[in-house]
C-alpha cells in the first residue's frame, strides 16, 4: 500500500520544523514482574517521563500501550520446539503470561496515573504483543484484514472498559505493518501509524526509511499511506547525536524521538529504553532546541500532527476539485 504515498505540506504557518515524542511497550508490569513497563508509576520509568514533561511545557508524549500484554521473553527459549517444522509456526516459542494478567482494566492505579500525566496521549500497541513462531514480539504478521480488525477492535474495547481514552493511532509491535493492517486501520477510521524507524540514514529532503518497519516512506516528514491514515516515522533515539537533531530541524523536517519504556527485558537491553540517563539527555536536548529555535518550532502530539496533515490534504483536494 505504500506505493501511493502522499507527502503533503504539513507545517503550520510560521513554523520551520516540528518535534514529536513517543514511547512504546507501556503496560502495567512492575519491577516485581519480569520487567517494569510503567507499573511502578511515579517511582519508575513513567515518573522520569513525567518530570521531563514538567520541565518542557510545550512537549507532548504519546504512550503506545498494550492493553493485555502477554510477552515475557522477546527471544525464543523453547529451542526444541523451534526445530519442529509446522508446529513451530503455531505455538509460542517462549513462555507467555496468561491472558488477562496485565489487562489494563484490572490495574486501576496504572490507568489513573496515565490519565493524570500532563500532555500525555495513549495510543494502541497491539493487543498481546506476542505471536506464535520465531518472531515472538511481532504481533501483526500474516493475518487477514478481518483478523487485524478483530485484534484492533478487541484492543479498543479493553481501553474503553478501563475508562482510558485513546487517540486513533498505533505503533505496531515490532514495527511491522503489513498491508492488511494498514487496510484494517484505514477502514476502522484510525488516523495515524508509526512504523518506519531509521536512525542512520543521512538527513536529506527526499530520504526514505530503510531500517525497521515500513520502508520507502519519508523519513523526515509525515505521509499518507492509506486512505485517511498518516504515517509518522521515528528518526532519533538515545544513541543519536544532538547534531542529527539540528540537521533535521534546519532542513525543515520532523524530529521524531522514539523510546521504549522497558530498559532491560531479561537481559535484552534496549538502547532507547527509558532510564535516568536517556531522560537527562532529552532534557538537555530539548532545552538546547528551545533556546536555539524558540517559537519557530512546533511541538505537537502525534494525533495533532496527523490531524493537521489530513486537514491540509482535504483542503487541497477541495481546491483541486473546485
Amino acid at each position: 500500500m505504500t506505493s501511493g504515498i502522499i507527502a503533503p505540506r504539513w507545517l503550520p504557518p510560521g513554523k520551520r520544523a516540528a518535534v514529536v515524542f513517543s514511547i512504546d511497550d507501556i503496560h502495567p508490569g512492575t519491577s516485581s514482574d519480569a520487567y517494569e513497563a510503567g507499573g511502578d508509576l511515579a517511582a519508575g520509568a513513567l515518573g522520569l517521563v513525567e518530570r521531563l514533561l514538567e520541565a518542557h511545557p510545550d512537549l507532548h508524549v504519546t504512550l503506545f500501550t498494550t492493553p493485555d500484554w502477554r510477552e515475557i521473553s522477546p527471544k525464543v527459549t523453547r529451542r526444541l520446539l523451534a526445530k519442529v517444522p509446522v508446529l513451530r509456526d503455531r505455538v509460542y516459542l517462549a513462555p507467555v503470561l496468561e491472558a488477562g494478567t496485565m489487562r489494563i482494566d484490572r490495574h486501576p492505579k496504572f490507568v489513573a496515573y496515565l490519565k493524570s500525566m500532563p500532555r500525555t496521549h495513549v495510543g494502541l500497541h497491539g493487543l498481546h504483543h506476542v505471536h506464535p513462531g520465531h518472531t515472538i514480539l511481532v504481533e501483526f504478521q500474516n493475518q487477514s484484514v478481518a483478523a487485524c480488525k478483530t485484534i484492533l477492535r478487541q484492543s479498543m474495547a479493553l481501553f474503553e472498559t478501563a475508562g482510558l481514552p485513546i487517540v486513533p493511532g498505533m505503533t505496531p509491535p515490532g514495527w511491522n505493518a503489513p498491508p492488511a493492517l494498514l487496510t484494517a486501520m484505514s477502514e476502522l477510521g484510525l488516523r495515524f501509524i508509526g512504523s518506519a524507524r531509521d536512525i542512520r540514514s543521512p538527513v536529506t529532503p527526499d530520504a526514505t526509511a530503510q531500517m525497521s518497519g515500513l520502508r520507502g516512506v519519508p523519513l523526515y516528514a509525515p505521509a499518507i499511506v492509506a486512505p485517511g491514515l498518516v504515517h509518522i516515522p521515528a528518526n532519533f533515539q538515545a544513541t543519536s547525536p544532538k547534531e542529527r537533531a539540528f540537521e533535521i530541524i534546519e532542513s525543515g523536517g520532523l524530529l521524531a524521538v522514539k523510546a521504549h519504556i522497558i530498559k532491560n527485558a531479561l537481559g535484552h537491553v534496549a538502547l532507547d529504553g527509558i532510564d535516568a540517563l536517556y531522560c537527562n539527555y532529552l532534557d538537555v536536548l530539548f532545552t538546547v532546541l528551545e533556546a536555539r529555535y524558540g517559537d519557530s518550532l512546533w511541538w505537537p502530539s502525534l494525533a495533532e500532527l496527523a490531524d493537521s496533515v489530513l486537514a491540509h490534504e482535504l483542503g487541497h483536494r477541495r481546491v483541486a476539485g473546485a
